[in-house]
């Protein structure tokens, strides 16, 4: 199965610097696995609901990555990551 290409919004980008390094790692890490396989059952994923920014939702720890899929061209949008306190409002 040929892995999706990721974008990453130029907000989400200035996100993710200033979060703490260890954070980002994981952050990373986990958004590369979502590349590779966006139904993996080992990833946190889910719909979100009314939600005008993202379609889905990759938690990570307390953070968490919105973002959109498009299976016909094999896209992933990355569009917001922050903490969870946050990222909702």
């Amino acid at each position: 199965m040929p892995s999706y290409r990721i974008e990453i919004a130029k907000q989400a980008q200035k996100q993710l610097r200033r979060l703490p390094v260890r954070v980002q790692e994981n952050i990373a890490e986990k958004i590369a696995i979502l590349g590779i396989n966006p139904v993996n059952p080992g990833l946190d994923i889910k719909r979100l609901v009314n939600n005008p920014l993202g379609e889905f939702r990759l938690r990570v720890g307390n953070y968490r990555v919105i973002f959109n899929r498009d299976d016909t061209i094999r896209i992933i949008q990355i569009i917001l990551i922050g903490h969870r306190k946050l990222i909702y409002k």
